[in-house]
């Protein structure tokens, strides 16, 4: 099953813009997904499974290294990006 979900994160420090390029720099670089970023959020794109396992490690990551953040996601059944 594909799925493309759409994520924001917003760290809640003075600081923010390192936090979410280190989010996005490690999501892009992941095999079996498409990842687009625009000024908003973040829309990633692949298997089901793939994308929500890689999404859920690296919001884990993201509390451990940079502290608290909101993430907000939308989810859509199906590939947004190839429809």
């Amino acid at each position: 099953m594909q799925v493309t979900v759409e994520i924001s994160k917003y760290p809640l420090k003075d600081e923010y813009v390192k936090p979410i390029k280190d989010f996005i720099d490690r999501v892009i670089v992941v095999d079996g997904i498409t990842v687009i970023t625009n000024n908003l959020s973040t829309q990633i794109s692949g298997d089901y499974d793939l994308v929500l396992s890689i999404i859920t490690k690296e919001i884990k990551n993201s509390f451990e290294k940079f502290g608290k953040s909101v993430f907000v996601m939308k989810i859509l059944s199906g590939n947004l990006l190839e429809d």
